[in-house]
């Protein structure tokens, strides 16, 4: 079961199951990614592929390479003109997002009380959900590191677990408010309308041999690049670096005519979540008993709160539900979940403002988490 050839096979089927069911008259209502999802994570709870308590190589090797290499793929086809009207927005929608996140925490830690179980540690905790829930899980380790947090063993894990499944769930809620917030309160999108320009591309953006092996070149040197130029000056990240370089050559009419790197950045996208799927472990939280219902129980309830307040106030100034969907999944899941969205929703206009708010929101995300643990 941990051969890597059978489970990169099976995260490859689920893709192309899912692929298949989003284009029938029931998976439409639910698209390809939110589907590979619930494929991957149905598989890993019935133990026919490694969750995130028996993780293997080959998915860190998959967030570590293809998950930033998708992301040059699909920065490859940027409008920059065409996300002019969706920064400020997106901008402001993310600050709002966040402050929920940090208003969430307090409300949960006065709620369920977690101290009263985890005692000192509870404090921790709450740091370390209120710096993953604002830019991802890079935070998460950071505060953890700093408190030697991973040193708990059982509670560690548990809480990574507890994380895992609540950002998977997250994950499915943002691809479906859009759909659900529409059937009572308007939208308004914000931003030209991409669905036709979408269709355009998807119709043009067909494989060659020539265009195939110039984007496999330049993907995988381009991440070396960046990789390289991040050990130099490591106070600014890699994705970002790479998010550069992409955005540089994207604007070269050489690159412009290569043909398929939209999609082979989603395709590699869809492995990427598969993989998130594979590690929403709902056994390994069961297994904790008290401890990991009260975390389920706190984490669920941050981010529930989170999501009302981005939503309720994100409503008021703007109304572009697909934006705000997108912009609560870069504070819960970081910017390349916060990236599938906008892919799911076909709001290619919103594809770099995402990866730019998930950035801004790992260079917050400890910070605020910090802040959290002060104050409680």
């Amino acid at each position: 079961m941990e051969n890597p050839i059978y489970v990169l096979s099976v995260l490859c089927l689920m893709v192309l199951l899912a692929v298949y069911a989003g284009n029938t008259k029931w998976g439409s209502k639910f698209g390809a990614a939110l589907l590979v999802i619930v494929f991957t994570a149905v598989l890993a709870n019935l133990k026919l592929i490694p969750s995130a308590s028996n993780t293997i190589p080959l998915y860190d090797g998959i967030f570590t390479y293809l998950a930033p290499i998708s992301i040059f793929y699909l920065l490859l086809d940027v409008n920059l003109t065409s996300i002019k009207n969706a920064g400020a927005p997106m901008i402001i929608l993310f600050l709002i997002g966040s402050l929920a996140t940090t208003a969430g925490i307090l409300l949960s830690w006065y709620i369920i009380n977690p101290e009263e179980l985890l005692g000192v540690n509870a404090k921790t905790i709450a740091g370390m959900y209120a710096g993953t829930y604002t830019g991802g899980s890079a935070n998460f380790n950071a505060i953890a590191l700093e408190y030697d947090f991973q040193e708990k063993g059982i509670l560690y894990a548990g809480s990574i677990a507890v994380d895992n499944v609540i950002t998977t769930l997250w994950i499915i809620i943002t691809l479906s408010i859009p759909a659900l917030l529409r059937t009572f309160w308007k939208d308004n999108k914000i931003g030209p309308s991409s669905q036709k320009t979408a269709d355009k591309e998807a119709e043009e953006d067909r494989f060659d041999f020539r265009s195939l092996i110039w984007l496999l070149f330049l993907g995988i040197l381009s991440f070396y690049i960046a990789e390289e130029i991040s050990k130099w000056m490591p106070q600014i990240p890699s994705i970002l670096i790479l998010s550069t370089l992409a955005i540089l050559l994207a604007q070269t009419k050489f690159i412009a005519n290569l043909k398929g790197s939209h999609s082979l950045g989603l395709y590699l996208v869809y492995v990427f979540l598969a993989v998130i799927g594979a590690y929403c472990e709902i056994g390994s939280v069961i297994e904790l008993q008290e401890v990991g219902i009260t975390l389920l129980l706190f984490a669920s309830l941050t981010v529930f709160l989170h999501g009302l307040i981005t939503i309720l106030l994100g409503g008021i100034f703007y109304r572009d539900w697909e934006m705000i969907a997108i912009v609560s999944q870069a504070n819960i899941g970081g910017g390349t979940t916060a990236l599938a969205l906008a892919e799911s929703f076909k709001r290619n206009e919103l594809v770099l403002p995402a990866i730019l708010v998930g950035s801004l929101g790992t260079a917050l995300g400890t910070y605020i988490g910090f802040f959290v643990i002060f104050i409680l």
